[in-house]
């Protein structure tokens, strides 16, 4: 069973993601929705992790990345400024909500596929919540789009 290597994936990228919205949230401190919410985001990616705990207890992790073919993704080490910098960093944070997104989504088939109703469980609130984040990035995205691109500085 390669299960473990999903659970590794998401283990490792719902801790990179955390990580990368507390980058967000402190260099984008002027915008004050950006900043609170992007702490209230990497607070959930943390519960997610503390779900993923008893799974990969039960099914094993694999954190390694000693396959060159597995797909992984840096997060965030230092934010960018002005409005064309923010856009960019919610760019970067969408990507990687997507990625955690889709790897919750095969997660999901294992879980049904074993008829395991604890990891379905943690899969329906992670994945709903992790929905919900790409559905604000994109919504701030839209919102920081206009004055970044069009608006000299």
């Amino acid at each position: 069973m390669n299960l473990n290597i999903y659970l590794g994936l998401l283990h490792k990228g719902e801790q990179t993601l955390a990580d990368s919205f507390r980058q967000v949230a402190e260099g984008h401190g002027a915008e004050p929705d950006v900043h609170f919410l992007c702490r209230t985001l990497a607070k959930q990616c943390d519960h997610h992790e503390e779900l993923l705990a008893p799974l990969a207890e039960r099914y094993g992790e694999d954190g390694s990345d000693d396959e060159p073919e597995r797909l992984h993704a840096d997060g965030l080490s230092e934010t960018r400024s002005g409005p064309v910098g923010l856009l960019r960093d919610l760019q970067d944070l969408y990507l990687l909500a997507t990625l955690v997104d889709a790897t919750w989504t095969v997660v999901e088939q294992a879980g049904s596929a074993l008829r395991d109703k604890e990891l379905l469980s943690a899969v329906e609130t992670c994945q709903a919540e992790t929905q919900q984040q790409i559905s604000w990035l994109k919504t701030r995205m839209k919102q920081a789009a206009p004055q970044a691109l069009l608006v000299a500085e």
